[in-house]
């Protein structure tokens, strides 16, 4: 049986690929997919696929694109998710700051360089028009550490998703001041080259299994209940959130990849746009 190292965070987006796991799926179909979990989100993902410890990612947009174009020989495969990741701005319940605009000239903690939280801080200062040069960034390797770090004041804000990180909202510990959405589709399924190459038809079952999950994802009986209980969420919350998320089953559209590109070249975090296929296919 083909067996394909499948990486991704450890959220709710990711459930129809537990569920194709546990329920049989996969292997039924003939394959084995063995899933790795990145608590440390997109930089530590993107490190796996260039040291070819996953085969596949399922990593945030900006993140891939932004690596690939830095040289990682991976390239986007499918969209996942079509809709944007709402990102929370997050400071400590006890902090000063109150507003938005209060963290101009701030700290914002990051998971790693090139990570999302890194990239989203620095687009939405630019979308704010906050002088990016002025940011300094503070690395707190996961969720975990961001708390901790601004608890202690050593960060001041932290971008993660707002749903995952809700539950730290309603129990004090962070207080949310703003909501931060992607301008473009927040997930998508990335594999290595050396994958591409080597496991094509491996990857096509992977695909064809988890699109038919995604696909009716959304009508599997009493998926809100499974979701809010797998991941710690309020039932209230989950309905929110599924009801503004939706999964894709076909490749990310170009003009999608041209807004990415067009915002990471203007923060000077690549070096030049490219035709969008050097994303997508192997050169």
């Amino acid at each position: 049986m083909n067996t394909l190292k499948v990486g991704g965070v450890p959220e709710h987006f990711n459930l129809p690929i537990h569920l194709c796991i546990e329920e049989g799926l996969f292997a039924d179909a003939g394959i084995a997919v063995e899933w790795v979990e990145y608590a440390g989100g997109t930089g530590a993902m993107n490190a796996a696929l260039r040291a070819g410890d996953i085969d596949v990612a399922i990593i945030l947009t900006e993140g891939v694109v932004k690596d690939i174009a830095a040289g990682n020989h991976s390239r986007i495969i499918q969209n996942y998710v079509s809709s944007p990741l709402i990102w929370g701005v997050h400071v400590a319940d006890g902090s000063n700051f109150k507003t938005i605009d209060d963290l101009k000239d701030t700290r914002p903690a990051i998971s790693r360089f090139g990570s999302g939280s890194h990239v989203m801080a620095f687009i939405q200062a630019k979308e704010l028009g906050w002088e990016s040069s002025a940011i300094n960034c503070v690395v707190v390797n996961n969720l975990e550490t961001a708390v901790e770090s601004l608890t202690k004041g050593d960060a001041d804000y932290f971008m993660w998703e707002h749903f995952t990180t809700k539950p730290l909202v309603d129990s004090g510990v962070f207080r949310r001041v703003s909501d931060f959405p992607t301008p473009w589709s927040s997930f998508v399924i990335a594999a290595t080259t050396d994958a591409i190459k080597t496991k094509k038809s491996t990857l096509e079952v992977f695909l064809e299994v988890l699109n038919n999950k995604t696909v009716l994802f959304k009508e599997i009986p009493e998926i809100e209940e499974l979701l809010a209980k797998r991941y710690n969420q309020k039932l209230e919350d989950i309905k929110v959130w599924i009801s503004k998320t939706n999964w894709s089953q076909s490749q990310i559209e170009t003009d999608e990849l041209e807004n990415v590109q067009v915002h990471l070249k203007g923060l000077n975090m690549i070096d030049k746009e490219q035709d969008v296929n050097f994303y997508l296919t192997i050169n």
